[in-house]
């Protein structure tokens, strides 16, 4: 696992972009692993600039994401089909084609096995990952077992605590999102995790200990052999941790 320690967040972004653009110029039609979330939303607009003005062409990309809410409509302004249209999609000349959100509503079994077929025949040459406060990555909450593949998780209540700021009140934040498991995730070849905001505990749990913690999934990233980790110097600081 290597560790990037940033000045500030938008130098998070400019070398976080600089991973992906390595990995689309060096192969023009991989597979992108996407996240939503605010940890990437720089992320995103950078390489939006960089597509415009410097030629980083994604037209032969494509991408899967890592999870959507379940019953909420691909138009609604809160899914992930939406958030990734608004943030990346409609700024780059990707074909949408060539994008996969998994469905949030219609038959759950269905589209479950729609996504785990996916999955299955799918190459993800890097996985952009951000964290929850409590660990979690994707929609994988911490508990004393975790998923291999796609699956319909609960949301424990600090997710959801942490994603009513996106909505109206909190009781409209879904119960329940579709999401690739860990094995999903650590089948990518390479992770690109964004460490954002205030997530000190996350962060010390990856960190600082040597512990592989399914109650703190984000622990896992030391487990695989190509996983790339920027966080602020802010929070390198305020963890102790010195690289």
């Amino acid at each position: 696992m290597r560790v990037i320690i940033a000045k500030n967040y938008d130098e998070i972004c400019s070398k976080a972009a600089d991973v992906i653009e390595a990995v689309v110029r060096a192969e023009p039609g991989c597979t992108l692993g996407l996240a939503t979330g605010s940890s990437p939303v720089g992320m995103y607009k950078e390489l939006s600039r960089r597509c415009h003005e410097e030629g980083l062409d994604f037209s032969a990309v494509h991408s899967v994401n890592l999870d959507e809410y379940v019953g909420l409509e691909p138009t609604h302004d809160q899914s992930y089909r939406y958030f990734m249209n608004d943030n990346l999609f409609d700024h780059i000349n990707i074909d949408k084609a060539n994008t996969y959100v998994a469905k949030g509503t219609g038959d759950a079994e269905a589209n479950l096995k729609e996504f785990n077929e996916m999955l299955d025949r799918t190459d993800i040459a890097v996985q952009v990952l951000g964290v929850g406060p409590d660990g979690h990555l994707g929609f994988n909450e911490p508990g004393d077992t975790l998923c291999d593949g796609a699956h319909l998780e609960t949301l424990d209540e600090s997710t959801i605590d942490a994603n009513a700021r996106f909505f109206a009140s909190r009781d409209d934040v879904p119960r329940y999102a579709v999401t690739m498991g860990m094995g999903n995730i650590m089948r990518a070849r390479k992770l690109l995790l964004i460490i954002s905001g205030s997530k000190k505990d996350a962060a010390s749990a990856l960190l600082k200990s040597d512990r592989i913690d399914p109650h703190c999934p984000v622990t896992f990233l030391r487990l695989h052999r190509d996983a790339v980790v920027f966080l602020e110097q802010s929070l390198a600081d305020e963890i102790g941790y010195k690289g």
